[in-house]
């Protein structure tokens, strides 16, 4: 991103740009900003492009044409899937790209292997835009709120985060309603977040296995009736739970296995302190304990398809059960 911050600065822009990764607010943040930057008000001298099946040979006659009394031409191609496909015709012409043209690829997945991949590494800068850790989030939320006059301290920003996830979209949104909800004061309380910030989904399923392995039947049937009445659907709640447990199993043999954590959550590909939260909820349990569990929502799930159970039924036996 360092890259991408100091050419936009500079206004010194390469030919070719890559941006991908989970990230999806940061590609749209970049892929806005390098707009702005590269054309300003100018539509005459952009052209957006979308979805697979492209027409290349179109692409590069836009490319070649030089910019109607502008510095830059932009060419926008977004999920085009070309870095998982046949791109001969681009990447030979990329070496051969004006300066004039600036193109850059918006895309969701890639193959780092292509060879268009390695061509736009060679000619341009791909940045892969990949979820933040809590670190970097919390740097970036407080600069948020800062620059609104807003203060926030360490433990109401971990409360926060704790809430939202890691999506940058979702952290944004809450942020804005926490702004909104602190006219006339500078600084933000946890009461704040817990009054207006909404606890995402799958942080409610983590609540409602910590409930489980602590035996608190009661807590967990409390956040499974909140998910009825946000209106997750009982077989998404399931697989939700069976999805934690997994998690959990991986966690806890990769911790006896003496991995570190940073390595945990990128085999994982979650984020740092979602790992921290669940490494003490995996010794909560035994290894047969999570198998078991894990045994008990297929056998639901199957209860559920062949017509023994109805749906809300069977979730709630499989939250009373205990260990």
């Amino acid at each position: 991103m360092q890259t991408l911050n100091q050419d936009i600065r500079d206004r010194k822009f390469k030919r070719v740009y890559l941006l991908y990764g989970e990230e999806g607010f940061l590609k749209t943040s970049y892929k806005n900003k390098l707009k702005e930057a590269i054309l300003g008000d100018d539509t005459m001298n952009y052209h957006y492009f979308e979805g697979k099946g492209l027409n290349l040979s179109e692409i590069i006659g836009l490319a070649d044409t030089m910019p109607f009394f502008a510095e830059k031409r932009l060419i926008l191609i977004e999920d085009s899937g070309l870095f998982k496909g046949n791109a001969d015709e681009l990447v030979e012409y990329l070496p051969d790209l004006p300066d004039t043209t600036c193109m850059l690829f918006v895309e969701s997945e890639v193959d780092k292997r292509s060879r268009l991949y390695k061509a736009v590494k060679k000619v341009g800068y791909a940045a892969e835009l990949a979820r933040q850790d809590s670190a970097q989030l919390a740097r970036w939320a407080a600069g948020l709120l800062a620059k609104e006059g807003k203060k926030i301290t360490g433990s109401t920003m971990e409360l926060l985060l704790s809430k939202t996830g890691d999506d940058m979209e979702n952290i944004r949104s809450e942020l804005d309603k926490l702004i909104s909800y602190t006219l006339g004061r500078d600084v933000i309380t946890s009461q704040d977040v817990e009054t207006i910030c909404t606890t995402q989904v799958t942080n409610k399923i983590f609540d409602m296995v910590t409930a489980i392995s602590s035996r608190k039947t009661k807590r967990a049937m409390e956040l499974y009736q909140d998910l009825l009445i946000l209106r997750e659907p009982p077989m998404r709640i399931l697989f939700l739970i069976a999805r934690q447990f997994n998690q959990l199993l991986l966690v806890k043999d990769m911790a006896e296995k003496g991995i570190a954590k940073p390595e945990m959550a990128s085999r994982l590909k979650l984020p740092p302190f979602v790992v921290g939260k669940m490494l003490p909820q995996a010794k909560a349990f035994t290894r047969e304990q999570m198998v078991s569990y894990v045994q008990l929502c297929v056998d639901t799930e199957e209860a559920v398809k062949q017509g023994r159970l109805q749906d809300r039924m069977a979730v709630e036996l499989l939250i009373c059960k205990q260990f």
